[in-house]
């Protein structure tokens, strides 16, 4: 009996099949750093995925899951953006041959999307933090964010709502608890 494409269940990638899904790609995705500060401290306007130009010892360092990216920025020179200050350690089995622990690291980006980040971060306020370093199908991606800072305030006001948040879900589940009978 013909059954049509449409209706035959789908493949792979699913919650059955034990893989996380991976935005678009459905591909697995093994976080190695998160920069969770900058979720704090700025308002995350807009994100991007963006490759990584890495040495050997720099993508061995990073599968050990060693790494900070709470100093990290991109800056974008001379139409290229770049990533200072992300703290990928010395491979531990390296030698001579070992990476700088802070050097500046290139992103790879669509053209558009650097141009769009570049005029973006002209307008006063805005900047691009990292916010995870990542594997994507055995690839070094970092997920960067265009961001505007956080006054006081707006963090002390994104704090309460949080917990506001967590206690109204407290209170839920204990009432469901008890019209359960537990």
């Amino acid at each position: 009996m013909y059954v049509p494409k449409e209706s035959q269940p789908k493949q792979g990638g699913g919650a059955a099949g034990g893989k996380a899904r991976d935005g678009e790609k459905g591909g697995k995705r093994k976080i190695v750093a998160q920069n969770k500060k900058a979720r704090h401290d700025y308002a995350i306007i807009d994100t991007y995925e963006a490759g990584i130009v890495l040495s050997g010892t720099e993508v061995k360092s990073l599968r050990e899951g060693r790494t900070s990216l709470t100093d990290g920025f991109v800056q974008i020179d001379g139409g290229e953006a770049w990533l200072h200050n992300a703290h990928i350690p010395e491979y531990h089995q390296g030698t001579w041959t070992n990476h700088s622990v802070r050097r500046k690291r290139k992103l790879l980006l669509h053209r558009e999307e650097i141009d769009k980040l570049e005029a973006k971060t002209q307008e006063t306020g805005h900047t691009i933090v990292p916010l995870a370093l990542y594997f994507s199908n055995g690839r070094a991606k970092a997920e960067i964010a265009l961001a505007r800072g956080k006054k006081e305030y707006d963090k002390r006001q994104t704090l309460r709502e949080k917990q506001d948040r967590r206690e109204s879900d407290r209170a839920i589940a204990a009432a469901k608890r008890k019209q359960r009978g537990e």
